[in-house]
C-alpha cells in the first residue's frame, strides 16, 4: 500500500511573518495523520522553514535545483547546498519552468539522477496544455517527458522518485480535471512505469497538480492511481492545506 504524499508549492509567495504563521497554522492542525506533509518553500526560507518544521511531521522541500553539482552557475542551488538545510523533496520539471525557464525533458532528466544522488526525493512534474488536450494528445505528451526521465535512471532509481501530473490547463485558472480525466492520466502514467520496473509501478506516489481543494480533494484521491496532491494556492492557506491532507488520511 502506497502512502499517500501531500505537498505543498508556495511558489514564489511568503514573508518571514506570513511564513511562520502558516507553518504554525499547519501544525497545530495536523492529527496522526496516515499521509506524509511537505511545504516546497522559496530557496531563501529554506533556512527559516526547516527551523519551523523542526520535530514535526511536515517535510521540507524546494522548488528547484541545478543539475550541477557546482561552479561558475550563478544564480543556480546545488542538490548538496539543499541538503545542508535539511531538504527532503524536491520539485523538478514544474510546467511554470518549462514554460517561462525553457526547460527541456533532457533537463529534468539530468536534475533528477543528480537529485536522487544526493538523496533527494524528486518530485517529476510531467503536464500538457490545452491545446494538447485538445488535440487528442495527452498520453503522447505526458508520457514522453515520463519516459525521458525514466530512461535516465535504473530500475532501482526510478522507484524513488514521486511522479506530479499538472494539467497545464488546470494550474491557476480554476479549471480542474474531473477524477475519472485524472485517474485516466495517472494509470497512464502507472503503466509507463511498469514497463520500467514492477517495483516502480508499486512504489512510486503519483500526485495530482492541477487545483486540488479541499472541495473537490476527497474525489480526487479516492481514485486508485491518485496517491496524493502537489497543491498550489490552497497551501498558502493553513485551513485549506489542512482540509487536503484530511482528505488524504
Amino acid at each position: 500500500m502506497r502512502r499517500k504524499l501531500v505537498a505543498g508549492n508556495w511558489k514564489m509567495n511568503g514573508s518571514l511573518a506570513a511564513n511562520a504563521a502558516l507553518v504554525a497554522g499547519i501544525k497545530e492542525g495536523l492529527a496522526a495523520q496516515a499521509c506524509d506533509v511537505a511545504v516546497c518553500v522559496p530557496a531563501p526560507y529554506l533556512a527559516q522553514v526547516q527551523a519551523l518544521v523542526a520535530g514535526s511531521p511536515v517535510g521540507l522541500g524546494a522548488q528547484d535545483m541545478s543539475a550541477h553539482a557546482s561552479g561558475a552557475y550563478t544564480g543556480e542551488v546545488s542538490a548538496s547546498m539543499l541538503q545542508e538545510f535539511g531538504v527532503q523533496y524536491v520539485i523538478l520539471g514544474h510546467s511554470e519552468r518549462r514554460a517561462y525557464h525553457g526547460e527541456s525533458d533532457a533537463a529534468v532528466a539530468a536534475k533528477t539522477v543528480a537529485a536522487l544522488k544526493a538523496g533527494l526525493v524528486p518530485l517529476v512534474c510531467v503536464g500538457e496544455t490545452l491545446e494538447q488536450r485538445e488535440a487528442g494528445q495527452t498520453n503522447a505528451v505526458v508520457g514522453g517527458q515520463l519516459d525521458v526521465v525514466l530512461a535516465a535512471l535504473s530500475a532501482e532509481e526510478a522507484a524513488r522518485i514521486v511522479v506530479a501530473y499538472e494539467p497545464v490547463w488546470a494550474i491557476g485558472t480554476g479549471k480542474t480535471a474531473t477524477p475519472e480525466m485524472a485517474q485516466e492520466v495517472h494509470a497512464m502514467l502507472r503503466a509507463r512505469l511498469g514497463a520500467k520496473s514492477a517495483e516502480a509501478a508499486a512504489k512510486v506516489c503519483i500526485l495530482y497538480g492541477g487545483s486540488m481543494k479541499p472541495d473537490n480533494a476527497q474525489q480526487l484521491l479516492a481514485m486508485g492511481d491518485i496517491d496524493g496532491g502537489l497543491i498550489g494556492g490552497a497551501a498558502l492557506k493553513a485551513a485549506d492545506f489542512l482540509a487536503i491532507i484530511n482528505a488524504a488520511a
